[in-house]
């Protein structure tokens, strides 16, 4: 199945994996949980501001090429939408993991993947998220390809191609060697990220919690 995103709608794919994944029973989402999840400041590369009517045009987009449906719970009235990446694309949950955090963070290398996937999926080891990663190189067509190993990196990144193909120069860091005291930071950052994410998904609660108290009034 050849499919080509635009970034919006890689972002909104991306958040779809992740929150169904991560949290499961507030999927599917909201347009209002969505939209939060699609401008979340972290586990996001880049950091998006978009409005409600952004996202909705490119679920509507999504769901012309097959790839997001409407789903209306019995009873609600507020409008809630999912992918249909599993259906369509016969993919697993280590296989939605990786993609799904490669749509939201851009290229990364297998550690890197192993590490912020975890919240979505379990692997043992690399050797797991290589073998994950081969499978879906080895898709027809290929969803994620190898890039060149920077100058000061010990692994080679990988990079989703359902936006189509990635330059050999892309990155989400320096491409300078990266130094011991660079590292801490980098760990420190990944902390600070995942206490940002909780806020943003307590906030997105409380959003759902309140358009369903909206249905008693």
């Amino acid at each position: 199945m050849e499919i080509e995103l635009g970034a919006v709608e890689a972002r909104i794919l991306g958040a779809f994996i992740e929150k169904e994944l991560t949290t499961p029973d507030y999927y599917p989402m909201s347009l209002n949980a969505l939209t939060n999840a699609c401008n979340q400041k972290s586990n996001r590369d880049p950091v998006l501001q978009l409005e409600e009517t952004e996202v909705l045009e490119s679920v509507d987009s999504l769901r012309k090429k097959g790839l997001a449906m409407q789903s209306q719970d019995a009873g609600s009235r507020v409008s809630k939408y999912r992918h249909t990446l599993r259906e369509r694309l016969y993919l697993e949950d280590q296989e939605l993991a990786i993609l799904g955090e490669l749509l939201l963070r851009g290229p990364q290398t297998p550690g890197e993947l192993r590490s912020r996937c975890e919240r979505m999926a379990p692997f043992s080891d690399l050797e797991t998220v290589m073998s994950i990663l081969q499978e879906l190189m080895d898709k027809e067509p290929a969803m994620v390809t190898r890039l060149e190993r920077q100058p000061g990196r010990k692994e080679n990144r990988f990079a989703q191609l359902l936006t189509g193909a990635v330059p050999e120069t892309a990155s989400t860091e320096d491409n300078a060697t990266i130094s011991e005291g660079s590292e801490r930071s980098a760990g420190l950052a990944e902390l600070q990220n995942e206490v940002e994410q909780l806020r943003a998904e307590l906030k997105a609660l409380q959003d759902e919690f309140a358009e369903f108290r909206k249905q008693f009034e």
